[in-house]
């Protein structure tokens, strides 16, 4: 810890600790940084149908923050942030917030019991488990905020939580006009159990709710509620992560009935050079089938972590199946590379085709032929230092007919990122 003066100092590190108190090193004031560039070239966004057309921009990323703790049970936290995508013509609310607050939270932490309260109130970030549906949405350049109120309790092996949230919508019409309404809502609980070291089983029931929605098949104000169970852990070489959801409610006047399944799996050779580590990922959501009957099937991804499928943005969790052996191998400690390929189909043809995180491509829906495409890809991850990270990613998709007869064609992406932390 910074508060002990034998722990050598790095640039900056003056500022990441500022004690406030002579008699209690926990009571202190913390500044921090971050900024993230990356150049992405794409030939095809969004399959290149329609207006989307070749884009090679930079996006930017730059964050600031101030971090008072008060005795190990008073946190108060403040960020920043400032996000530019220069050279981009196609501007989404993901890509650009000249100046506005990302982060202004109140916490508590107390001992209750033989356990651990910890409160939560604000504008604030979370993420759960491989961020398939709840994520801090990292890929892009505008990160995901909530306001929210959240209670968490641990208990040896247990944790129990709850929440309530807005999620923040981006408007970059002048600086600082973020905001949440009760057009859209997030809240819910979970429940966490530690089987053993290595070994993790969850569930949550959440409920989301947006106003005036529109897919292809259905059109009005959504309700969601939410079922998800999830375990993962690793055992001797082998890891896991499978996860379940089911999405019942309505939309309009149609009742929702959908679902989501997500698992990855993979065994590492530790004894080998490199480490190298065999995986595959199979993933499938469902779509809607077209029926009379006010039945409504597509699934709503919520908020997904464009990482876990590629950074492209190709297609998004939604009507599909998603076959992905990879291969991960380690040439040094800092170095990381990933090679991957994949397949992809729709679960039922009279949905559409979507892009992430849930844009229909027009003129799919109802089109015949599942098979949606194929893609390879590739990334490396370098870390630099303490501070500084470097990533290159490469995928190219080869569209399938479905695809192919609405306009699109095949695509490459091409990601370069550097960011660095003080």
């Amino acid at each position: 810890m910074l508060s002990d003066p034998r722990v050598a100092r790095q640039p900056f590190d003056e500022f990441k600790y500022i004690g406030l108190s002579s008699v209690d090193p926990y009571t202190y004031l913390s500044f921090g940084a971050d900024t993230r560039e990356r150049f992405e070239g794409n030939n095809a966004q969004g399959f290149g149908t329609g207006a989307n057309k070749n884009q090679d921009y930079v996006i930017n990323r730059n964050e600031l923050h101030a971090d008072l703790h008060i005795a190990s049970q008073v946190q108060v936290f403040v960020q920043f942030q400032s996000d530019f995508a220069p050279w981009k013509t196609m501007i989404s609310p993901v890509d650009k917030d000249r100046l506005d607050l990302e982060q202004a939270f109140v916490a508590l932490t107390e001992p209750v019991a033989d356990g651990t309260l910890k409160l939560r109130l604000g504008r604030q970030q979370f993420a759960f488990d491989l961020q398939r549906f709840v994520s801090v949405r990292d890929g892009p350049n505008v990160r995901q905020s909530y306001d929210a109120g959240w209670a968490d309790y641990e208990n040896g092996p247990w944790r129990f939580i709850t929440f309530y949230s807005h999620p923040v919508q981006v408007q970059d019409n002048q600086v600082f006009d973020d905001y949440s309404n009760g057009k859209q809502t997030f809240g819910g609980v979970r429940l966490e159990r530690k089987l053993t070291d290595t070994i993790n089983l969850t569930g949550f029931y959440a409920n989301f709710t947006q106003a005036d929605v529109r897919f292809p098949n259905a059109a009005g104000n959504e309700n969601r509620d939410i079922l998800d169970l999830r375990s993962n852990g690793t055992v001797n070489h082998f890891d896991w992560d499978i996860e379940a959801m089911n999405q019942t409610g309505h939309i309009g006047i149609d009742q929702i009935e959908a679902w989501a399944f997500g698992s990855m799996a993979g065994y590492t050779f530790n004894q080998i050079n490199w480490s190298p580590r065999l995986g595959i990922q199979i993933d499938a959501a469902s779509g809607d089938g077209g029926l009379a009957g006010h039945r409504f099937g597509t699934f709503n991804p919520l908020f997904p972590n464009g990482y876990y499928l590629t950074l492209a943005g190709y297609t998004g969790y939604v009507n599909f199946i998603h076959v992905k052996p990879s291969l991960t191998l380690h040439p040094s400690q800092s170095v990381k590379v990933t090679l991957a390929a994949a397949a992809q189909w729709r679960e039922n043809t009279a949905d559409a085709v979507y892009t992430q995180p849930d844009i229909p491509v027009a003129n799919t829906a109802g089109r015949p032929g599942a098979y949606t495409g194929s893609y390879g890809q590739l990334r490396v991850d370098w870390t630099i230092d303490r501070a500084t990270a470097f990533a290159v990613e490469a995928v190219h998709f080869v569209v399938g007919d479905t695809l192919r007869n609405s306009g699109a064609h095949d695509s490459n992406y091409l990601g370069v990122e550097i960011k660095r932390g003080w």
